[in-house]
């Protein structure tokens, strides 16, 4: 039998063509399901390793986290240590994209300023796995230079953003207590280094939130 030939006008379709635009739409698709699936994962882990650290975390525990299986772990994001990476930037990144919208509207720097500090205050005697940037620091940044950079880049930001704040509160005549914003900078932020290690340690909100007041004071003569 003889295979009847289908015959079409100017305006027939290209099923090459088509087909390829099809499943090029069905791959953008598919990509952008998977990178947003991606971030949802990746904010699963985050969790994970926030609460047992990076020692502490199996691979177990993050995928059954992450709802999903090894294979897909390897085949989307990587290892264990490429997985930790991007959780530790998302947290990062989001604390800054949050410090931003925060203090954007306050029109005073020293405001700015307090604002700032009684929110580090917070987040230090509420999240009830301390800060992931500091347990970090002290498990794995010291030996892995990936980590390193990224701690790095946080520190930076809050470093630049106190800095800018602290100069124009100087100008304004807001801080008289020094003009040396370098300085008056280190100084607040390693406040807030001393405040994690000594609420890991005592569990005492109140004698944080004096530290903080006592440190407004200062900054405010």
């Amino acid at each position: 039998m003889q295979t009847q030939k289908l015959i079409y006008s100017d305006n027939k379709i290209n099923f090459r063509s088509d087909c390829s635009r099809i499943f090029y739409i069905f791959a953008v698709v598919m990509a952008r399901n998977v990178e947003f699936d991606e971030q949802l994962a990746v904010s699963k882990a985050m969790d994970v390793f926030w609460k047992k650290g990076y020692n502490g975390a199996s691979t177990r525990d993050l995928t059954e986290a992450m709802g999903i299986s090894n294979s897909s772990l390897y085949n989307t994001i990587g290892d264990k240590h490429q997985l930790f990476i991007k959780a530790i930037k998302l947290y990062t990144e989001s604390r800054m994209d949050a410090a931003r919208k925060m203090l954007q509207p306050i029109k005073s720097p020293l405001k700015a300023i307090e604002k700032f500090i009684n929110s580090s205050v917070y987040a230090i005697t509420n999240e009830p796995n301390s800060c992931l940037t500091i347990k970090t620091t002290f498990e794995v940044a010291t030996s892995d230079e990936s980590v390193q950079q990224i701690i790095k880049a946080d520190n930076d930001f809050t470093y630049n953003l106190l800095i800018d704040l602290i100069k124009k509160a100087i100008e304004r005549n807001e801080i008289t207590v020094s003009n040396d914003a370098e300085m008056l900078t280190d100084y607040i932020i390693n406040q807030f280094t001393g405040w994690h290690e000594s609420f890991i340690i005592h569990r005492d909100k109140m004698r944080i939130k004096k530290m903080a007041e006592f440190l407004i004071k200062q900054i405010s003569q």
